[in-house]
């Protein structure tokens, strides 16, 4: 019960793949420096390190590792390391950031700038990968770090974002269930509505690749006898890859409760940029960075073939 067979499986997955480079931003502290190296050590990445190099160096002799081998740019802000390694990305010289030892939104701000930053056309989301042990599969949750109360539009690129990382992932059609607190539309609700507007955005092809429905609550989301007992007819219902929160409160909790009461390992993404960004939380161990690092260089790799 204590094995993430589904992260062990996606590890094999991408072994045959070249690891990617990846900007490190500000690794100045144990775990941030240490899940970087375990992520190369697993051939997944070619770790970039971007910050102070004198901590970064001390860093490395706390926890007993060799960083000869990989390339230090010694940056003294945190904020010139999260612009240095955007940088690094225009040069086409990472394929992937790592947040260290730095705030989100330091990092953020530089991702999200206007000029000079990684936006696409889409609003960036995070996505939670988990592997619970007992469960048949992965399941993903979006949004529970970013987009605090996302609009109807925000919605929509937060489902397309899941469903382009589940592509990446090895799933040709995703199953999506857009989750409220009941599995029936509620005018009182507005995440009800809003959930049944994004089933039938995905209908009309406004949202593609996957298989999008809701509204549902999160027994009939996830469990067949749930949704058979309440009579909820659908190609998702209770057989749901990715989990659609109606805001950044609920997905947060949903992510701590499989974590530290259902034994899940998480690894996480910001998708909707020009490339991965794993933004790890400072107090992450290093089989969570690792996680994380599985899905970046599944997913880059995906957005390279195309």
């Amino acid at each position: 019960m204590t094995r993430h067979l589904r992260y062990e499986a996606l590890l094999e997955r991408a072994a045959p793949l070249d690891p990617i480079a990846t900007a490190i931003v500000a690794p100045e502290e144990a775990n941030a420096l240490g899940g970087a190296i375990r992520g190369a050590e697993e051939g997944l990445i070619v770790p970039v390190l971007v910050g102070d190099a004198l901590l970064i160096q001390a860093t490395a002799r706390e926890i007993g590792k060799d960083i000869s081998g990989f390339e230090i740019i010694d940056v003294k802000s945190h904020s010139d390391a999260a612009a240095r390694a955007v940088q690094l990305v225009h040069e086409r010289r990472v394929k992937a950031l790592m947040k260290g030892y730095i705030h989100t939104n330091m990092l953020l701000k530089h991702v999200v700038k206007s000029d000079g930053g990684l936006r696409t056309g889409r609003r960036l989301s995070h996505v939670f990968v988990m592997d619970t042990p007992g469960f048949d599969r992965l399941i993903m949750v979006t949004d529970a770090a970013i987009n605090i109360a996302p609009d109807l539009k925000t919605k929509a690129d937060i489902v397309q974002n899941a469903i382009d990382l589940g592509h990446s992932l090895g799933l040709p059609h995703p199953k999506v269930a857009v989750v409220s607190a009941i599995a029936t539309i509620n005018p009182e609700i507005n995440a009800t509505v809003e959930a049944a507007a994004l089933a039938k955005m995905a209908d009309r092809g406004q949202i593609k690749g996957g298989l999008v429905d809701g509204p549902f609550a999160m027994d009939n989301a996830v469990s067949p006898k749930a949704a058979a007992i309440k009579k909820i007819v659908s190609p998702v219902a209770g057989l749901a890859d990715i989990l659609m929160m109606p805001e950044i409160q609920t997905g947060n909790m949903v992510l701590k409760t499989l974590t530290f009461m259902a034994g899940a390992q998480a690894g996480g993404l910001v998708v909707g940029a020009k490339v991965p960004i794993m933004l790890t939380s400072r107090a992450d161990d290093q089989d969570a960075r690792v996680a994380s690092c599985v899905l970046a260089a599944l997913h880059a790799h995906h957005g390279s073939a195309g």
